[in-house]
This record gives C-alpha cells, structure tokens and sequence, in this order.
C-alpha cells in the first residue's frame, strides 16, 4: 500500500529512518507536527502497535479507529488514518478490523479531502482505494481522487502481469521470471530494515521448503547493497533464491512503493495473487492455491 506498507519512493535512507519509527514519518516530521492533546496518544498507540502480540493486534487497531473518527475534521485527522490504514495490512487482522479502519480513512477524506499530488490522487485516496481493490473491504467515496486512485491501481496490476525481469542472485546466479514458465513462483520485494519483511521470511522459508518439489520457486528482491544483505540471509538462514535489484529497475517495472509486498504466478505464467503488505502463513497458502498450488 499501501500502500499498504512502506512506500519506497524516497532512497532507501529515509525509507530505513522512517521504518524505525514502525510508522512512515520521519521522526523530525513528526517533532515538526503539532499534535493536540487528543492527538498525541493516538500517535504514541501508532508507534506501539507493531510491538503488541497477534491476538492483542486487532483489538488495538480497531479502538485506535474508533478514536480517528471521533476526532474533529481536521488535516491530522487524514494523516492519522492514514498511517492506521497502512498499518492495519499488515498480516491478518480480520475483515471486521480492515472495514472499521477503511471507515475511518474513508471519512477523514470525505471530512476534509487533500489536493491532488503533482496532478496525480493523493496518497491517502491511493491508501483507500488499495483497500477497496486488494483487501476487498466495502468503500463508499465519490470523490474523482478515489476513482482516479483505483484507476492507478488497474493500471499497475495490468503493468505487472506483462512484467519480466533477469537478476542475479547471491550467488552470481541469473534468474529470469519468463524462463520460470512450468513453475509457480513467488516474487517478494523486501528489505533488510523493513520489520514486516522481516516477520513474513520465515514462513515463506518454510513455505519453500514445504512446496520445492511440487515446483515452487520463491524469489526474495532486494534494492539493497550485497554487503548488506549476504550477512543477513547468513544470519537467519534464507535458503529460497534473493535478488539484487541495484537501480530499482525491477521494484519500478513492477510499480513497487511499498513492501514487503508479493506477487504469485501460475505455471503458465500468469499473476494469480497479489500482497499489498506482510502476509500470514495462511494468507501465503490462499495465494498460493490461487495459482494451483495446494
């Protein structure tokens, strides 16, 4: 998304200070903010969300939008939906918890709409209308921002079903995605410092274990420095093939602003299922069965 997750169109040093803050602001951003006294805890609840347990994680999330919606229409009101909307994608936190989170942003920007950014939707009707198209949440918004947004969307899913690419790997082997015809394959974009990319790898170890000899083949890109991510995969033992994506070249082929995020191809090569943010074990075997593959 955001979408979902952290958008990837600044360098990779500020996508990497801002995922510190397990929020997609930078902490001299958020200082320049003048949060209100009703505001603050929400952000403080903002910033602690990823540390709360899976069970805990939904409860929190849908209280935190209740409280967006109580406030005043107001420019940070947007903002602080916004932020809870690219949280709320990550893993699995229910439909019930998704709508409630889609209410509010879809309020805040119906309360107050922002302007367009360069001519183009702005961010927040980007982050609604991903809702509305990958997580399937019910929307109502008539604002031409939102339609324009879900029209953007259509336009990348259809620039990435014709998507080819040729990386190399860790290991100075090249991959091509079209040469994979046969095969079902998944193409994760992730980063070292992203903490949802981090939390999603060993499931997707474990998936590529599990389905290797049914014709799985995992396939992790990164827009990294190879002397940063060697040690990485060393450390937590990634056995599935990872990319190097110097230039971003692949990450914008693939109309990529945020990860982690996931595409799955069947085996004649075509995109069955798609993440917009870290899946679950369980949401990965859905993508997968999608593409045949059970």
């Amino acid at each position: 998304m955001k979408a979902p997750g952290f958008r990837s169109n600044s360098p990779t040093a500020l996508l990497a200070a801002a995922a510190l803050l397990y929020i997609p602001l930078t902490l001299a951003a958020q200082n320049r903010i003048p949060w209100n006294d009703d505001e603050k805890p929400i952000v403080q609840d903002l910033r602690g969300l990823r540390g709360l347990s899976d069970s805990e994680r939904p409860g929190a999330t849908q209280r935190l939008a209740l409280e967006i919606r109580r406030l005043p229409a107001a420019a940070h009101k947007t903002l602080l939906a916004d932020q809870l909307a690219n949280l709320v994608t990550e893993g699995d936190p229910g439909r019930d918890t998704l709508q409630e989170v889609a209410l509010t942003l879809a309020q805040a920007l119906r309360e107050r709409p922002p302007a367009t950014e360069g001519g183009q939707p702005h961010n927040a009707f980007v982050t609604l209308a991903q809702l509305a198209r990958y997580e399937h949440v019910q929307v109502s918004c008539d604002d031409p921002q939102f339609t324009a947004a879900m029209a953007k969307l259509e336009g990348d899913d259809q620039a990435r079903q014709g998507a080819d690419f040729t990386l190399t790997d860790l290991s100075g082997k090249s991959w091509t995605l079209r040469d994979l015809r046969g095969k079902v394959v998944l193409v994760n974009f992730w980063a070292t410092w992203c903490p949802p990319c981090r939390k999603e790898m060993p499931d997707l170890e474990a998936l590529g274990q599990r389905f290797a000899a049914q014709g799985l083949v995992i396939l992790a890109i990164s827009d990294e420095d190879a002397a940063k991510v060697k040690p990485f995969i060393a450390e937590h033992q990634i056995s599935y093939p990872v990319l190097l994506d110097p230039g971003r070249k692949v990450n914008d082929r693939f109309r990529v602003e945020g990860i982690p995020k996931s595409f799955v191809y069947n085996r004649e090569g075509k995109l069955a299922a798609q993440a917009i943010d870290m899946r679950t074990r369980a949401q990965f075997l859905a993508m997968l069965a999608e593409a045949g593959l059970e």
